[in-house]
């Protein structure tokens, strides 16, 4: 594991101590910045969608089976 500096602020520091034991502050952080990294992947990962649900062409329903079952078949 790689080790880096990061700045916090007072209150969050303040209760980091009180509320985690000093052996487990780099694995809360860790897993608590993890969360928080797919969290903005998935933002990122959405508005990549609606961007392109607005220039994707719209299937209709019948469109759709005939897709699918004409796949089934491919395999």
């Amino acid at each position: 594991m790689a080790k880096m500096n990061v700045s916090l602020d007072p209150d969050v520091r303040a209760e980091l101590n009180r509320l985690i034991p000093a052996r487990q502050r780099s694995r809360v952080v860790n897993e608590a910045l993890r969360r928080e990294l797919l969290r903005l992947k998935r933002e990122e990962a959405a508005a990549r969608l609606r961007r392109l649900r607005g220039t994707a062409a719209t299937l209709t329903a019948d469109e759709i089976i005939a897709a699918v079952r004409s796949d089934r078949w491919r395999a």
